[in-house]
Parts: C-alpha cells; structure tokens; sequence
C-alpha cells in the first residue's frame, strides 16, 4: 500500500502531493514499483497537527480521486479518512475502495462500510481488547491495523509489536503502517530521512509475525523487502 498525502503537513514531506498531475505521477511510479494499493489522505494525523475541516479535507481528496479514477480505473484505491462523511462521499462519487481509519471508527462508519461492501481498517491501537468488536460486529470486510504511532509511546509500540502473532487467530488481513515513524527512527537517534533501512528491517519483523499488508512511502524498497520474505517462505 503506498502512501500519498494531498496534504501540506504530512510528517513525511516526501510524500506530499501538492496537485493531480503529482498524484497521477506518483501513482505511475509507485504501481511500477510495485505498490498492488494506492493510500490517498488529506487530513494529516501526525503528533501535535491540526486536523483539516471536513470540507478542506474532501476539496484535497476528491480531486486526486477523480483523477485516480479517471486514468487508472483498474487500480485498488484506498481513503485515509476517520470521517463517515468524507467515505460517504467518495463511495458514492468515486466507487468502492477501501476506508482505512486511524480512529477506530463509530457506528455511522461501520454501517456505511457494511452497506458499500468495502475493507474496512480497523485501528485498534495497541489495545488487543478492542478486537472483541469482531465479535458482534458483523457483516464487515475486516482489516486489522496494531496503529504503530498512535499507541502513545514508543515502548508502547514494541510492546504492541511483540503480541502480533495472536493477530492469525482472527483469519483477516493485516495491516501495519511502520515507514519512517518514530517507532523507528526515535530508538536509533536518526529522523525520518535518514530512517529507510530501519524501516524495511522492522517491515520485515511485522511480516514475519502476520502483517499481510505494508503500508509504505518507500514502494521499491519495501516490494524488494516482500520479495525477499516470500523467497524465505516458498
């Protein structure tokens, strides 16, 4: 899953796309990298942001959609949104795709990715308790995200990532979300520029113990890291 932000604060300034001719540019590259979904968000939800309004947010998104959908209509879209009204929006515009929310999600949202029939990514950050929604929450195409980064400390994170493997009971995708936070850079005293190799050794620890989807701004890398998983695993 590669990452592209149609945001200007994104903690990653690499993967901002200021225009529909960039994400149509990056969409090319990261597809011929080897990326099989492309991730747009337009609401950063890195540390300390500000959120973008609900109508900010859906004047970013919706015009990289579009064009997405216009030049590559084959390709699996994913929406960066915690918003049912931002999902609502781009399902009923742009088609099925999946939600992939950061929050949690909340009724309004479970009951619009059971209606549009869509992956949904549940965060459940780093509270394997919250997994209990699975439970009686039915009728939902379930993507299961740890939400590396949004656990609350670093600590946390490892913590978080030591009990991934009670994640195969569930028999549904995994996501992890690891390229160039604080979960890697922070422990090593770099920054997220110089993080890339960091990033692909704990990438492959996360596919290792279950992760079945990376989502990732460096798609080269990390499909060369995939690879190299799979040779191991063949």
């Amino acid at each position: 899953m590669a990452i592209g932000n149609v945001t200007p604060d994104s903690f990653y300034a690499s993967s901002r796309l200021e225009n529909t001719d960039r994400v149509v540019a990056w969409a090319h590259t990261a597809l011929a990298d080897g990326a099989d979904i492309l991730d747009i968000g337009g609401c950063s939800t890195r540390p300390g942001s500000t959120p973008a309004s609900e109508e900010e947010e859906w004047n970013r998104v919706a015009p990289a959609l579009e064009a997405l959908r216009e030049t590559l209509p084959q390709v699996q879209l994913s929406l960066d949104t915690f918003r049912p009204e931002i999902a609502r929006r781009a399902l009923e515009n742009f088609g099925p795709m999946i939600i992939n929310d950061i929050s949690g999600g909340c009724e309004a949202m479970y009951d619009l990715v059971r209606k549009h029939d869509v992956p949904y990514v549940f965060t459940f950050r780093g509270d394997y308790g919250k997994l209990k929604i699975l439970d009686y929450c039915r009728g939902i195409q379930w993507v299961l995200d740890p939400g590396f980064g949004f656990i609350g400390s670093t600590e946390a994170d490892y913590e978080c990532m030591r009990q991934m493997d009670q994640l195969k009971a569930y028999n549904y995708p995994v996501l992890v979300g690891l390229s160039r936070k604080s979960i890697v850079w922070r422990p090593l005293g770099i920054n997220p520029e110089t993080s890339l190799p960091a990033t692909q050794a704990l990438q492959m620890y996360a596919l290792e113990h279950g992760a079945t989807i990376i989502r990732t701004h460096d798609v080269r890398e990390t499909a060369q890291t995939v690879k190299l998983f799979e040779l191991c695993n063949s």
